[in-house]
């Protein structure tokens, strides 16, 4: 999820409160545009600040010593991702959100840390605070994300607190960005309600996936992991009236201690009860957030379960339902397993160890998440030769 956020170490700014603006190394952009822009200034592009730009920000300090402008922000050396095409939300107290990275594979928004679940392996921790801002912000964020984005995704805690107003971020989606494919990650209880499935349906969106977590085919399990009763029942039920509109589903399994028990059987479940589905993502653990507390409850080599993982994938294939393999190492793995194989991790929280720099297949792998080299990985890291 991509919610990166640094602080300027000198900033002169005039406007209250934040402002959105896309970032700019064109200085012949056309002056009537330029005050959505916040132009970014090289440390090898020279020091003149062209006009009318809403923001300028550059890690060369001297730039703004005797500079006329408003709206400047001198950035650090760890910020120096930032390049023209990213949107940026800044702030009079000088934080910089990026809200989106143009060279991203894929950027998500973070809809509210609210949720009605306290998942064991929660990346994002709940939190009761109210914080419709997000919502704001990622509308005001769809009027500028270009036109020729190919998939991004909106996630939370749990979006459909939200209620109809979450049915106006997929409609203003459709509007700005008719040809780009959402992703809504959602614990599917609030679609329980068949009028609020429909709501969505009129929007008519040409590609949106609602993303539902189901842990296991045993409801006891699947209530335990997402801490919370009843939450199988009306997870199943939202998922049938999703499908029954036509709505597209994925359904995902994050694989740890308290689900692998089960994986195989809970994959034979989709193949013989929502067989429907549009897609199924077998995901690793991310050692984040609740993961780090729960992690004695939580945690299985993924090479210790690679066969049952082969089977939950032969599973799926064989009942010709479309799956990903999330979140894993190449070296983890079963070579059968190897077609359904994404490269996932977000290329802001991926990393490797030193010895996948000896592998011959480190550009095929997905690496690890960055907590993953912090905390805990694979006992079975070894490089391909």
């Amino acid at each position: 999820m991509l919610q990166l956020r640094g602080s300027t170490k000198d900033f002169h700014c005039d406007f209250i409160g934040h402002k959105m603006l896309i970032i700019s190394d064109d200085s012949s952009l056309p002056l009537p545009l330029r005050e959505k822009y916040a132009y970014i200034l090289k440390e090898n592009t020279g020091t003149n600040l062209p006009d009318g730009f809403g923001a300028y920000i550059s890690q060369n300090a001297s730039v703004f010593s005797t500079s006329k402008h408003k709206n400047w922000f001198h950035i650090p050396q760890y910020m120096d991702y930032m390049e023209a095409g990213d949107i940026i939300n800044f702030k009079d107290d000088g934080s910089i959100w990026a809200i989106f990275r143009s060279n991203a594979k894929y950027n998500t928004f973070l809809l509210t840390e609210r949720c009605n679940h306290y998942c064991l392996m929660c990346s994002q921790p709940p939190k009761s605070k109210e914080d419709s801002w997000l919502l704001e912000r990622a509308m005001e964020a769809i009027e500028l994300i270009p036109r020729d984005t190919v998939r991004m995704g909106f996630s939370g805690g749990e979006p459909t607190i939200y209620e109809e107003k979450l049915i106006d971020l997929v409609e203003k989606c459709r509007g700005y960005l008719p040809q780009t494919a959402i992703d809504i990650l959602s614990n599917g209880r609030a679609f329980s309600d068949p009028e609020y499935a429909r709501l969505l349906h009129k929007i008519d969106h040409p590609n949106c996936m609602i993303c539902i977590p189901l842990y296991s085919d045993v409801p006891e399990i699947h209530n335990y992991v997402v801490q919370s009763e009843d939450a199988f029942d009306e997870t199943i039920q939202g998922i049938l009236n999703l499908k029954a509109l036509n709505q597209k589903v994925e359904i995902r399994i994050v694989i740890h201690k308290q689900t692998i028990g089960r994986l195989v059987e809970t994959c034979e479940y989709i193949s013989r009860n929502l067989l429907f589905v549009d897609h199924v993502a077998l995901m690793g653990l991310e050692i984040t957030g609740f993961t780090r507390a729960n992690l004695p409850d939580l945690w299985i080599d993924p090479f210790d379960y690679k066969d049952t993982l082969s089977q939950a994938v032969a599973v799926l294939n064989r009942n010709k339902i479309n799956n990903s393999v999330y979140n894993h190492q190449l070296c983890t793995v079963n070579p059968d397993v190897v077609d359904n194989y994404v490269h996932s991790i977000s290329d802001w929280k991926n990393e490797y160890l030193d010895e996948c720099n000896k592998c011959s297949r480190k550009h095929e792998c997905g690496g690890f998440f960055s907590s993953q080299i912090l905390y805990k990985h694979s006992d079975h890291i070894k490089a391909f030769s």
